[in-house]
């Protein structure tokens, strides 16, 4: 009974993260209690009162409720000149929340917002380059250490609009006593994704389970991006004028994923069923964003099977590209004092506190590297959760999730998530055709 009752807590998490595009159930502190870092002088010293609203989707996803006002509350600790009026508002209606709100005259202050939407706010939500707020010598000087790659996420036209806050990479999630049982070794995951076939045939074949499932055909593109780039391929252009998604890489990495299910070795779930049936021991692999890391740490415990973890895999001969989920904080207002008083929220944010506080109370990776090895930090709580280890490896390699220039952002993404969701599971004669036509169709929608 204690069992099903752990299960059902942990699929409620699942469910949330689910529809909030990342996250994770929360895990105790284990980070250090009284650093301060992103605090400065200038910030500590002013008289003047401010209060900021801030817009998050953390705070509406409930395992991240807690660690979230942790981080806001550390903050006005900190800078007591500083109050922070936080309002929870689902990913899903964030940007059309923002985006009213601007036309009603109250433009939040700061806003969590996801990658693929950047263009469209540097555009339409006048958000503020940080290099329009700080000098460029201060900027590098408070984000010295930070991931280069990491921080290029936020980048538009050579400024950084928004700030990368909480992030995830795609990871393949492995069930190791379905890996013993299918006569395969735990400690040598598949690196390839011909490998990758012959695995999750192996588990089918000799288990009970599902061999693998591959995520993110619904939802936001970043994985299918990622599988396109690690195939040599882009969906966009570097100029940001032409869609590239039914060009010769593109279409091979998504007959690739349809090949895995016509051949038996992925699911045809999808990835809510993926999520319930790998939480549940139904499924040898699953390639899906890293926050849901502390959740299925969570549901293998209850289950009684064992979880490990490994990089994205690559096609043969070639380095793979993944593509973070996740979200940046923009700046939103026109108030100078405003603006530096959020600059300096962002700072402390994403400051080694504030990524200690994220990484292990909300499931996100650390974009400053050097404090998983920090005892003052992550050091202790790595040493306990060795599965964050391939998300960090593949930091070094990150790609940016390309956002889709002009208004039509989201109706581009969703030709390319329709496609490949229709391509995956159609004849193997009609991949290019599907693809194609969704770059085509997408194409006429660049403005």
């Amino acid at each position: 009974m204690i069992r099903k009752k752990r299960w059902a807590a942990a699929l409620i998490s699942l469910a949330l993260i689910t529809s909030a595009c990342s996250g994770s159930a929360g895990t105790s502190n284990g980070g250090a209690q009284s650093m301060n870092n992103g605090q400065s002088s200038a910030g500590s010293s002013s008289d003047e009162q401010v209060t900021l609203s801030f817009y998050s989707y953390n705070l509406a996803i409930a395992s991240q409720i807690a660690g979230t006002e942790k981080l806001i509350s550390e903050f006005e600790e900190a800078y007591p000149h500083i109050k922070i009026e936080a309002v929870p508002i689902p990913s899903t209606d964030i940007n059309a929340k923002v985006q009213a709100d601007i036309v009603a005259g109250t433009t939040p202050d700061i806003a969590q917002l996801v990658f693929d939407g950047l263009d469209f706010a540097v555009n339409n939500f006048n958000a503020k380059p940080l290099e329009d707020i700080v000098s460029a010598e201060q900027l590098a000087a408070d984000f010295e250490g930070f991931s280069p790659n990491g921080l290029s996420l936020g980048q538009l036209d050579g400024k950084t609009y928004g700030l990368p806050f909480t992030f995830s990479t795609p990871v393949l999630f492995y069930n190791a006593t379905l890996f013993e049982e299918a006569g395969l070794d735990p400690k040598q995951p598949p690196a390839t994704w011909a490998e990758a076939k012959e695995y999750g045939l192996q588990i089918a074949r000799n288990t009970a389970a599902e061999g693998m499932h591959v995520g993110g055909a619904a939802g936001n593109d970043w994985i299918i991006q990622g599988l396109i780039g690690s195939n040599g391929g882009k969906v966009l252009s570097d100029d940001r004028k032409t869609i590239l998604f039914g060009e010769d890489e593109a279409i091979e990495a998504i007959a690739m994923w349809q090949d895995l299910i016509h051949s038996g070795a992925n699911s045809k779930m999808n990835d809510n069923e993926a999520i319930e049936a790998f939480s549940q021991g139904k499924i040898g692999m699953f390639l899906f964003t890293s926050a849901l890391q502390s959740a299925f740490v969570a549901s293998s415990e209850a289950g009684g099977w064992e979880l490990q973890a490994a990089k994205m895999p690559a096609f043969e001969g070639k380095p793979t590209a993944p593509v973070n989920s996740g979200s940046a904080l923009f700046i939103l207002s026109d108030d100078t004092a405003k603006q530096q008083a959020a600059y300096e929220f962002l700072k402390f944010a994403t400051s080694e506190r504030g990524y200690t506080i994220i990484t292990s109370e909300l499931g996100y990776l650390p974009l400053r590297p050097s404090i998983v090895d920090d005892p003052q930090y992550l050091k202790e709580w790595v040493e306990k959760n060795p599965l964050v280890q391939p998300n960090l490896e593949q930091l070094d390699h990150l790609q940016q999730w390309v956002s889709y220039p002009g208004p039509n952002w989201r109706q581009i993404e969703n030709i390319l998530l329709d496609a490949v969701a229709k391509a995956i599971l159609s004849d193997a004669s009609e991949v290019e055709g599907i693809m194609r036509d969704a770059q085509q169709r997408a194409q006429s929608l660049v403005q």
